[in-house]
């Protein structure tokens, strides 16, 4: 098969869809890949890495595109890219459609069969291609959070440890998944005061069973949150439906019950946002203020530690990537329904039932595809 990685164009999106590693596997199963060049710089991989791992380098993404039959990206395709896509040709990587009628349609036009990162399973019920930036985004929530609540920023001026004499920053965690036990975790690292709810009963007893003392649980009721947010000075949004869009846990009008200066981090932009007031921002421009709550939702969070994440990407999508490879797209699901569950569209039609209730459009059962 030719895999084809192009550079990625979403704005200070500075991670790249395969490593020289990932290059060097693919060509050792007897596939071609072909590099946009410069495509792995922001992520400190130049030309030269992944000439040595084999790979063909080429000089424009239109080239990578009409080369390739299938395309391994990190970001959903810009609407440039969808125009490249072709019958028959394989997408692989982040789609986040539920949010995005647009690029759902474009897809569904190109007749191209397009594989979601964040929707393929595993055996235990997780997302194994969602998890590793699920990880950064939420180690980074805090971090993007304490920078934002700096008087300078916008923010309430306040020091996320506090000093003694001085309490520390409230920070309250909507969701225990992934995202939200990460963001908890180096809050409570911080000195944050931290609480992190949840609406399920074994996993908020496993948190704290595993963390104990270093944050607190808390049973996730709208009753409860509008008791916490007006002591919060940040609050973390780490929701998730996979592959749906992101539940409104955070009204407007509860804005004013929060303190002025206080921020919101919607780790959940990607798949529409878990606050009312919520749009998506960029790492050049992060923040914004409604209401006199300055919000952080820039869409692609890992981006900011591009070779982190661009590694840890890599090492969660090269056993599928070889997979579909190796074996075809058909065949591939059809041996495995967790990579089955990440088809979202093919050859014109939507086959990912969340993406379809979101968005009111049918869906055709995957299954019946193979």
């Amino acid at each position: 098969m030719k895999i084809g990685c192009p550079k990625e164009i979403k704005p200070q999106e500075f991670r790249v869809g395969m490593t020289p590693n990932a290059a060097l596997e693919a060509v050792q199963n007897g596939h071609t890949v072909y590099i946009q060049t410069g495509a792995g710089l922001g992520a400190g991989f130049d030309d030269a890495a992944y000439t040595a791992a084999g790979a063909q380098i080429l000089g424009t993404a239109e080239e990578v595109f009409a080369q390739s039959d299938m395309i391994v990206k990190v970001k959903e395709p810009q609407a440039g890219e969808r125009k490249m896509l072709r019958e028959g040709q394989v997408l692989f990587t982040y789609l986040h459609l539920a949010p995005d009628p647009e690029q759902t349609h474009d897809l569904i036009a190109s007749g191209a069969t397009c594989i979601a990162y964040e929707t393929v399973t595993d055996r235990n019920g997780g997302l194994p291609l969602l998890a590793p930036m699920s990880e950064v985004a939420g180690r980074l929530a805090p971090q993007v959070g304490a920078w934002a609540l700096q008087k300078a920023n916008g923010g309430r001026g306040v020091l996320m440890g506090g000093v003694p004499g001085v309490g520390p920053a409230k920070v309250v965690v909507i969701g225990g998944g992934v995202v939200g036990t990460h963001a908890a975790k180096i809050a409570a690292g911080m000195g944050a005061d931290v609480t992190i709810l949840d609406r399920s009963i074994p996993r908020l007893r496993y948190l704290d069973d595993v963390f104990g003392r270093e944050f607190k649980t808390g049973y996730s009721s709208a009753g409860l949150l509008e008791e916490l947010l007006p002591q919060a000075d940040m609050v973390v949004g780490a929701v998730l439906i996979p592959g749906a869009a992101a539940p409104k846990l955070v009204t407007r009008a509860q804005l004013k019950m929060m303190k002025p200066g206080a921020v919101l981090v919607d780790v959940a932009i990607d798949q529409g946002g878990c606050f009312e007031t919520s749009k998506a921002t960029t790492h050049q421009d992060p923040i914004y203020e409604v209401d006199g709550i300055i919000h952080y939702c820039v869409a692609n969070m890992p981006g900011a530690v591009a070779r982190t994440s661009t590694l840890a990407l890599g090492n969660a999508t090269m056993p599928f990537m070889l997979a579909l490879a190796n074996k075809g797209w058909k065949r591939a699901c059809a041996e495995d329904v967790h990579l089955m569950n990440g088809l979202n569209v093919h050859a014109g039609k939507l086959t990912y039932a969340a993406v379809g209730e979101a968005l009111g459009l049918p869906v055709t059962d995957p299954k019946s595809l193979i």
